[in-house]
């Protein structure tokens, strides 16, 4: 066809065609072999992160329309998905949990027994088993994935941000614990950034401990990321820094006490103000405020005996036993809760 001065024109200004995110989705039937991590992204995409298949697998959820507002709340959870899967309520644990951001509808990694399963949690009170089965999908592996063992794995934590995946977790080299960046669509992954951190509990660089928990945020109108470790180191990472086989030290922000694992991380904004705020193993949930946490010096000197240091904190008095956290809205949050008896409650709280 000839294209005359109006017609080409026209087509200049015609707006480019975009592919949606899941037109690079394929129907089969993903070979998953545990879920350590969940994530979401665009038009309900659920990110899996396999630690022990060393690889990261994005599905369709079908599940992009809002669900509503309803407040969520499951008493004996772990009762409930035992019902569901046909076992028993010992043999059932939860590995992760995350609330669709655009549906609503909460999403839980399910180990029963060694089979990993993701059960949906819907607004209105009704869990269900999401089937992996002839589900689009897309995977990719990560080079030189770290195997299981007392640290963790090669994939500890997952979050989208800004059409890419990030990815905490270890790889079996020297400088084990890595962050990786895979753009999505995926075609494949590099071979990650090495991070190093100053762990003041420790007083020593250490290389080999992986990011536990981490959440991007921007601080000082730069992205990044906050990431707790074991025992707790908090640091931060500008996501610039994240180069592909390239070593760098993040910066230390703050020690949050010994003898803990962090579990969960969440930003909210309440009352004008941004707030931190962190679920752990053994100290509770803290909550800190982060409008200075570009100012906060960096921790570069040993913080012995158990205390805290760097950025402040206080301990949520009334959140104990919360192994799991995340925002389910604007002003409320759901904690996934141990009791005394060892059943699990799923909660909606405002957000401290």
């Amino acid at each position: 066809m000839r294209c005359t001065l109006a017609l080409c024109a026209a087509l200049l200004a015609a707006p480019a065609v975009v592919a949606a995110p899941a037109d690079s989705l394929k129907k089969g039937t993903p070979e998953v072999k545990s879920i350590t991590a969940l994530a979401f992204g665009p038009d309900g995409i659920l990110f899996i992160g396999d630690s022990a298949g060393g690889q990261v697998v994005a599905v369709d959820t079908a599940d992009a329309k809002a669900a509503g507002t309803a407040t969520v709340g499951v008493e004996k959870l772990d009762e409930k998905l035992a019902a569901l899967l046909g076992s028993e309520s010992k043999e059932v644990r939860v590995a992760d949990m995350k609330v669709n951001p655009a549906s609503g509808n909460v999403y839980l990694a399910v180990a029963r027994g060694t089979t990993p399963l993701v059960v949906k949690l819907d607004r209105a009170g009704k869990m269900s088993e999401l089937a992996m089965k002839d589900i689009p999908f897309a995977s990719v592996k990560l080079p030189n994935a770290g195997k299981e063992d007392r640290r963790g794995g090669s994939i500890t934590g997952l979050a989208f941000v800004d059409g890419k995946v990030i990815v905490a977790g270890l790889s079996h080299e020297e400088f084990a614990s890595k962050l990786r960046v895979i753009p999505f669509p995926f075609k494949e992954a590099d071979p990650g950034t090495s991070v190093e951190i100053y762990h003041g509990a420790h007083g020593k660089f250490e290389t080999n401990s992986p990011v536990r928990t981490f959440t991007p945020y921007v601080i000082d109108g730069e992205p990044s990321l906050l990431a707790a470790y074991t025992c707790t180191p908090l640091v931060k990472f500008p996501l610039k820094d994240l180069k592909p086989g390239q070593k760098i030290q993040g910066t230390t922000v703050a020690e949050l006490g010994n003898q803990n694992q962090p579990l969960d991380m969440v930003t909210y904004k309440k009352d004008g103000k941004d707030f931190l705020l962190i679920a752990n193993s053994k100290r509770g949930v803290m909550k800190a405020a982060t409008a200075d946490l570009g100012k906060v010096e960096a921790i570069k000197e040993p913080v012995k005996g158990g205390k805290s240091a760097g950025l402040a904190y206080e301990t949520v008095a009334d959140l104990k036993g919360v192994m799991q956290l995340d925002k389910l809205d604007d002003a409320r949050a759901l904690v996934l809760v141990k009791k005394e008896d060892g059943s699990l409650n799923l909660q909606t709280i405002p957000l401290p």
